[in-house]
């Protein structure tokens, strides 16, 4: 059966339940979901692309929504409000992929097996055995949304802002009166107004205050925000296509050749980074830049004067960079865990506390719990086949992975409980992100890693797998769970959202794998051109694991890293919940920790975009221009993401750089010298 027979059959079973729109739409059609099929193949090249250079994937929702909304205007077939919540679900569930099937991070991993080291070779898969993993984790966090989202979004009412805000722009772009972003938020369930959700940490906050005023007219607002999309996609384009000719572009020394030689202090004047710095915001860009500078300005002259990283500063084994990956990890562990520390205290006192006093009080005929479920059965996810999905998804993972990595890399019951654990994390990743913005599904899976070091130890191999399985039902639970408030805001149908999930998750197999596959055979992965950092996170976690040995004096510093974050992330917590407006300036641990794991040309182009967002925000303000800011941003950053599948053709087919002219500081990665 093609891909469309499959739309227009899952469109004919949504339209069942669906009720009619203005207009006799419905909400899952075929130019929608064809439309985000489309959209969503380009965010997951633009995904893996980002992903393999700097560990670092977004999922892209509120720029679905405006990249939709545009096309239709573009293509003269107006969409309704709902279907374009749908649209940028699909698109969201195809793009982020890469890091949900660990095409970023497990695979390449795996690839990085030492066999004198580790007791066995390294572990390159097939396309075909690509395909099988990804299919067995790809549906687990699909079906695990429905129930969850009942919990969170429908009770609770959590925030989730990133879902909040791309609600809030649908209604701003359709010009229909704003959804009521009235939120709960922790124990008391104190109710957040919908002005204060920009004091929560996200770096889409300023669409939230974008009036219907700054759209203006709607046809000359549509043109200028296409030209707007059509210029910066090109302009960041071209620079790839330059950058790939001309390596040294994207190579600049910073402070002369000796220390981009030497220390990797180099400049990538790249503006899909600089859009991905004005996507994440400047408090989050800052943070990573703090994190960079200690890292790479304090931490690595020291390890390498001191002895402890003999080797080359980039080497990620006997290195500089290698060494500080270490206190990268504390510091990701420790503000991961200590952020979910209010989260469980949340689930233990609503479980636990409030249902034995519910109880208590039904029994004396005081209490009727009221359902805040504002959708007809008929428009929600059967609760059948929610039993069923899951069921199926862990009994053909498991088979599926075992069939990929026999069982020298994993037995089938250690599997089922990575299935198990993914499940019990992705309640802990969804609240943690409903709260903050933040899921924090690094922590998530080191947590996984722990645990299977204790059930299997020694084996390397079974300790990333089941690490990998739970990471990916929390992170694909946790922003689907984004989309699901979109939709319950702008009242689309869940039922509607849940067969997008599903389109977009299975045709992202495909293309994943394949795009993948096709990178890996161009490029060296891990390499010069695409370092894949959080692949040594994940390999020298399992390492230390198995045999306890960390390089020269870094467990000190691990430490005391580790508890001073974990002091930052506890007050951070506290502030959040005390509401305070300077929370977001409190700096992010896991931002922190990226600043320690990519070089710094990774971060200061971030940064000049998170300036660039914070002064234009300052001087036009967030009611006007927000809508076009992002709009740029987004070009920027897919430009960049879909033109490097054109230099991925042109190293495929052997065609080389223009000219290495600039490049003897030894930093760039397209050149062979």
């Amino acid at each position: 059966m093609s891909i469309a027979a499959c739309i227009r059959r899952l469109s004919r079973r949504a339209r069942q339940g669906a009720d009619k729109l203005d207009g006799g739409q419905e909400e899952f059609t075929l130019r929608v979901a064809l439309a985000g099929l489309l959209i969503g193949c380009l965010l997951c090249f633009t995904n893996l692309y980002f992903g393999l250079q700097t560990g670092w994937i977004s999922m892209m929702s509120l720029q679905s929504a405006l990249i939709g909304f545009l096309v239709s205007k573009i293509f003269l077939t107006p969409i309704s409000p709902q279907e374009n919540v749908v649209l940028q679900t699909i698109a969201v569930a195809t793009g982020t992929m890469p890091l949900a099937a660990g095409f970023v991070g497990i695979l390449p991993a795996l690839g990085l097996l030492d066999e004198e080291r580790d007791g066995v070779p390294p572990l390159h898969i097939s396309w075909l055995g690509a395909v099988g993993w990804s299919c067995a984790v790809a549906f687990f966090g699909v079906f695990l949304s429905p129930p969850i989202r009942k919990q969170v979004i429908i009770e609770e009412q959590l925030a989730f802002p990133s879902g909040t805000a791309t609600a809030q722009l649908i209604s701003v772009l359709h010009q229909i009166p704003p959804p009521n972003a009235t939120h709960r938020q922790r124990r008391g369930y104190q109710e957040i107004a919908t002005e204060e959700i920009e004091d929560i940490p996200t770096p889409i906050a300023a669409v939230e205050h974008v009036e219907l005023a700054d759209i203006g007219d709607a046809e000359v607002a549509t043109q200028e925000s296409w030209g707007a999309l059509i210029w910066s996609f090109s302009a960041s384009g071209v620079m790839t296509l330059a950058a790939y000719f001309f390596p040294v572009v994207f190579s600049i020394p910073l402070f002369g050749n000796y220390l981009a030689r030497e220390w990797l202090w180099t400049f990538t004047p790249s503006l899909s980074y600089i859009g991905q710095g004005i996507i994440m915001g400047f408090p989050t860009t800052l943070s990573m830049n703090l994190g960079m500078l200690v890292g790479w300005a304090i931490l690595s002259p020291i390890s390498k004067h001191a002895g402890w990283a003999p080797g080359p500063v980039g080497d990620m084994t006997s290195g500089a960079r290698g060494w500080i990956l270490w206190v990268s990890l504390a510091i990701m562990c420790a503000d991961s865990l200590v952020s979910l520390m209010p989260v469980i205290a949340e689930v233990l006192y609503a479980k636990v506390w409030l249902s034995s006093t519910m109880q208590g009080d039904a029994a004396d005929g005081q209490f009727v719990k009221e359902d805040k479920e504002v959708e007809t059965s008929d428009r929600l996810v059967p609760t059948k086949w929610v039993i069923w999905g899951l069921s199926g998804s862990v009994v053909s993972g498991t088979l599926l992975v075992w069939l990929v990595f026999g069982n020298e890399g994993i037995k089938p019951w250690a599997t089922l409980i990575g299935f198990l654990m993914g499940g019990l994390l992705s309640v802990l990743g969804v609240r943690a992100l409903g709260e903050t913005d933040l899921n924090p599904v690094s922590g998530l899976g080191k947590i996984s890693q722990l645990f299977f070091a204790w059930i299997q130890p020694g084996n390397i191999v079974a300790n990333i797998i089941a690490g990998g399985v739970a990471e990916a039902g929390a992170q694909q639970a946790g922003d689907l769970m984004q989309d699901l408030k979109t939709g319950h805001l702008i009242h689309a149908s869940p039922r509607a959202q849940f067969f997008g999930q599903v389109i977009g998750s299975f045709l992202s197999i495909i293309v994943t794998t394949t795009a993948y596959t096709l990178y890996n055979r161009a490029y060296q992965i891990p390499g010069p051109s695409f370092p894949a950092p959080t692949a040594y996170v994940w390999l020298g976690l399992a390492r230390l694991l198995r045999d306890g040995q960390l390089p020269r004096e870094s467990g000190d510093f691990m430490i005391a890293f580790a508890l001073i974050f974990g002091l930052i992330a506890a007050f951070k917590a506290y502030a959040q919940r005390q509401g305070a407006r300077y929370t977001k300036w409190i700096p992010s641990g896991v931002a922190f920790a990226i600043g320690f794991l990519n070089t710094p040309s990774f971060s200061i182009a971030r940064l000049i975009g998170g300036i660039a967002e914070h002064v234009y925000y300052t001087r036009v303000g967030r009611e006007h221009g927000g809508i076009r800011l992002i709009i740029i941003a987004s070009g920027f950053v897919l430009g960049e993401g879909v033109v490097s599948v054109v230099s991925l053709v042109l190293r495929t087919w052997g065609v080389g750089v223009a000219s290495c002219w600039g490049c003897e500081h030894g930093m760039c990665g397209g050149c062979p010298a």
